[in-house]
C-alpha cells in the first residue's frame, strides 16, 4: 500500500465516526507498564503509531491481544528494558516508554528517537526531567542509558510546555516517593486523557490541562479498563476537506471543546457550523474567506492543523498569512501544493498564500503525517487526477482514512 488515487471535484456528504485519539492513545499504551498487570483499552485507533507500539511492548516482554473494539495489555511478565532501536528509529513516540520503564523499574536503555522530519525536536527536555528526579543518564554512540536506586518527588520547572517531556514526567513520578510537581507544563486534552486514564489505575494526579500538573506518589497501580478520547486532529481533518469542497457533513464522537481555534478560524472563513453533543456539523460556503493563523501551545492554535487549514486557504477569497512558531521544517508540504496551482511563498516560519480558483490534479508525495493529510484535501477539490505517493505517513495517524473519504464521496482509491 503506497499511493493513493484521488478524483477530484466530487460533491462531500455525510457522516463518519472520529476515531480515538492518536495522541492520546500512545502515552497511555506505554503508561499500561506502570501496573505490572492487565489493562483494557477502549476506542484505541488501528494505525501504523499503535501497531508500533503493541511491537514495542511484545519485545519488552508484555503481551497484547486485540479483539473487536479493544485491546487487553498483559505488562506483568516485562523482562527487558531497552526500548528497540529499530522500532524507536520510526517514531518519535517511543520515547514516552522511557518514562513508565522508569516509573516501574528504574531503568531504561534506548536509542534517539526518529519519526516526522518536520524540525529539530531533541530530547533535552525529557532528559533534564529525568535528571532532575534523581535518575543517572549514561551516552554513549547515540544510545542513552538511564537507571536509579530511587525515584524522589521534585519540582520541575519545564524550559518549553513540551507536550513528551510532561507525560514522561507524570509516568516517571507516579510511583515515586514524595510529590512531583511539574510548572510550565504541556495544556493538551491528551495530557487529560492520560491523567484521568493514570487515576483510574490509582495514581494520584492533579492539574492536568492547567500549567502546573501535582503528582502524588503511590505505592502500586490495579488493572483498569478505559476509554480514549476522540481525535482531534482527524476531526479537524474532516472538517477542512468540507470547507474546501462546498461540504456539508456531520461528525460524530466528536469533541469540539478540544478544537476551539480551528472551528473560529473555519467560521471566520464563512463556514456554518453547528455544536451539539459529541458531534459537529459542518456547511461549507461556495468560497471559502481568507484567514490567517498562528501555532501557539495549546489552546492556541495546534500545529497539526497547519497545513490542513492552510491547504483550505489556498482556494479562498484573498490572502492567508500563516506563521509556524512550533516546528521550524514543517512546510514541505507546500512544494507539493505549488505543484497543484497553489500560490505560496514561504518565508522562514511565515507562508503567504494567494487564494486561486482552483487547484489541478498532479502527483505529489506525502513528506510527513499531517502535510500528508493535506494533499488528501487538496486533491479532493482539485481538477482532475492526482497520485499522492509515500502515503505510509498518512497511515501513521488516520484510521481507514480513504474508507471514510469514501463515505462521504470522496472518490479514492489504494494502490
Amino acid at each position: 500500500m503506497s499511493e493513493y488515487i484521488i478524483k477530484g471535484g466530487k460533491k462531500i456528504s455525510g457522516e463518519i465516526c472520529i476515531s480515538g485519539s492518536k495522541n492520546a492513545a500512545l502515552p497511555i499504551i506505554a503508561a499500561s507498564i506502570l501496573n505490572s498487570g492487565k489493562t483494557t483499552l477502549y476506542n484505541v485507533p488501528d494505525i501504523h503509531d499503535t501497531q508500533m507500539m503493541y511491537e514495542i511492548l511484545k519485545r519488552l516482554g508484555a503481551s497484547v491481544t486485540k479483539k473487536k473494539n479493544k485491546v487487553i495489555i498483559d505488562s506483568s511478565r516485562i523482562n527487558c528494558y531497552e526500548i528497540p532501536e529499530d522500532l524507536m528509529r520510526q517514531m518519535r513516540s517511543s520515547v514516552i516508554f522511557v518514562g513508565s520503564l522508569l516509573g516501574k523499574y528504574k531503568k531504561a536503555t534506548f536509542s534517539y528517537p526518529g519519526g516526522c522530519d518536520i524540525g529539530t525536536r531533541p530530547i533535552d527536555l525529557h532528559l533534564k526531567v529525568f535528571e532532575k528526579l534523581g535518575i543517572n543518564i549514561g551516552k554513549n554512540y547515540g544510545n542513552i542509558s538511564c537507571s536509579c536506586d530511587k525515584i524522589i518527588g521534585e519540582k520541575i520547572d519545564l524550559d518549553f510546555p513540551s507536550v513528551g517531556a510532561t507525560e514522561n514526567a507524570i509516568l516517571a513520578s507516579c510511583l515515586a516517593e514524595g510529590t512531583t510537581i511539574i510548572t510550565n507544563a504541556a495544556r493538551e486534552p491528551e495530557i487529560i486523557d492520560l491523567q484521568n486514564f493514570l487515576n483510574k489505575m490509582g495514581a494520584k494526579i492533579k492539574g492536568a490541562g492547567s500549567n502546573q500538573i501535582e503528582i502524588k506518589g503511590v505505592k502500586t497501580l490495579k488493572d483498569v479498563g478505559y476509554n480514549v478520547m476522540p481525535d482531534r486532529i482527524e476531526t479537524g481533518t474532516f472538517l477542512c476537506l468540507a470547507a474546501m469542497t462546498n461540504g456539508k457533513i456531520t461528525l460524530k464522537n466528536a469533541n469540539s471543546n478540544h478544537i476551539t481555534p480551528v472551528i473560529d478560524k473555519l467560521e471566520e472563513a464563512g463556514c456554518k457550523i453547528i455544536i451539539q453533543k459529541n458531534e459537529i456539523e459542518i456547511d461549507a460556503p461556495k468560497k471559502l474567506k481568507a484567514v490567517n493563523i498562528k501555532t501557539m501551545p495549546y489552546p492556541g492554535f495546534p500545529t497539526d492543523m497547519q497545513s490542513i487549514v492552510a491547504t483550505a486557504m489556498t482556494i479562498a477569497k484573498g490572502t492567508s498569512i500563516i506563521v509556524e512558531n512550533i516546528f521550524e521544517n514543517r512546510y514541505k508540504y507546500t512544494q507539493e501544493l505549488i505543484r497543484m496551482g497553489a500560490k505560496i511563498n514561504v518565508e522562514g516560519k511565515t507562508a503567504v498564500i494567494k487564494g486561486v480558483r482552483k487547484l489541478y490534479g498532479a502527483n505529489v508525495k506525502a513528506t510527513d503525517l499531517r502535510g500528508g493529510a493535506s494533499l488528501v484535501l487538496a486533491a479532493a477539490c482539485a481538477k482532475g487526477t492526482t497520485k499522492i505517493e509515500n502515503i505510509e505517513y498518512i497511515l501513521r495517524g488516520y484510521e481507514k482514512f480513504d474508507y471514510k473519504l469514501q463515505q462521504l464521496g470522496v472518490n479514492i482509491i489504494v494502490k
